[in-house]
């Protein structure tokens, strides 16, 4: 694939991009505050000794409700779109993402078991880590029984993967859906911020256990670039080429399973960044993971917050949940590859 974009100027852009997003969301909502405050009351909250009486209101704003959203946004758009590159480096398939192979039901199904049966059991403090280590392991059980009925004969078979994830994701929303039909008021409501997806209510706790698992997802990754760049050659040229192919599979959907799981723990089910972001990078500059996976962190932690703004903005003072508005962006860019590939 021919890239249209030197890697220099493309890690510029999105970096303008990030920092304007980053703007935006401090600054932006029910309240609006001008840039100088922003600026002025974030360097408050790190320490410095600027301002007066005047900008208590822009700091507490900002450190209790937009910086801990903010910095959410940040972790769960990143981690989930280098899993979406991870998923379609190892599938060989620019269609493949976490929500299609099952890992986002099956997390979200974790969470609602959690939520239903035993967050309320725990005191307050512990139950981020509940939740996060439930979604990781509903996570990680869909995407390895979808890898091993996608296995036969030594080989992978991309199509089965795909159907497997389709049929469990349905079989994990029926299990959504039942215990959804158990829960009590409380949790009931809960449940339905699970499933469409939203930063509201951000807080540190639950914020430090995402940031945790993507800062070990986005140092693992890259150290990976070379062998999914050799996976795109096919499994047994990979081999050839000295990797260890079926080590690469059990770590890319290890990792998958933990990114992503924490990430529906922290705020829920939130579809096709996975999908968009990478493809839309893989456009820009070929399909080299040494530059796909950095780029694409910086675009998935970008578009995110900008989702993120629209869906704060759009009905203000309503909010629309945040899973609703990347998949209003998301479904139709799926149609168009999917008639892309046809013709």
């Amino acid at each position: 694939m021919k890239s249209v974009m030197s890697p220099r100027v493309l890690f510029i852009a999105l970096g303008v991009l990030l920092a304007l997003a980053i703007w935006l969301s401090l600054a932006l909502g029910p309240v609006s505050l001008p840039l100088r405050d922003t600026l002025q009351a974030l360097l408050r909250l790190l320490g410095l000794p600027l301002g007066g009486a005047e900008l208590a209101q822009a700091e507490l704003i900002l450190g209790q409700i937009r910086l801990p959203r903010t910095l959410l946004g940040l972790a769960v758009g990143a981690v989930l779109a280098v899993c979406g590159v991870a998923m379609q480096g190892l599938f060989r398939n620019p269609l493949a993402d976490p929500g299609l192979v099952g890992v986002s039901s099956g997390a979200a199904l974790g969470a609602a078991i959690a939520l239903v049966v035993g967050a309320g059991q725990l005191p307050e403090a512990y139950a981020p880590y509940l939740l996060s280590a439930c979604a990781f392991a509903g996570g990680l059980g869909v995407t390895s029984l979808v890898y091993r009925l996608g296995r036969r004969d030594g080989q992978t078979s991309v199509t089965t993967m795909l159907l497997a994830g389709i049929a469990l994701t349905a079989l994990a929303g029926a299990a959504i859906g039942l215990f959804t039909y158990l829960a009590d008021d409380r949790t009931l409501r809960t449940l339905l911020f699970w499933n469409l997806g939203s930063l509201n209510g951000a807080s540190y706790a639950r914020l430090w256990p995402l940031l945790l698992v993507s800062v070990a997802v986005a140092l693992w990754l890259p150290r990976r670039a070379r062998a999914l760049n050799a996976l795109l050659l096919g499994e047994s040229e990979a081999r050839h080429l000295g990797f260890d192919v079926a080590r690469l599979k059990r770590e890319l959907v290890f990792c998958t399973a933990l990114g992503v799981g924490a990430a529906v723990a922290a705020a829920g089910l939130i579809g096709f960044i996975g999908l968009v972001v990478p493809h839309l990078i893989r456009l820009l500059v070929g399909p080299d993971h040494r530059v796909l996976l950095p780029a694409s962190a910086l675009a998935g932690a970008s578009l995110l917050l900008l989702a993120d703004l629209l869906a704060r903005l759009a009905l203000a003072p309503a909010e629309l949940p945040i899973g609703i508005v990347t998949a209003l962006l998301g479904a139709p860019f799926f149609l168009y590859l999917l008639l892309r590939g046809r013709a």
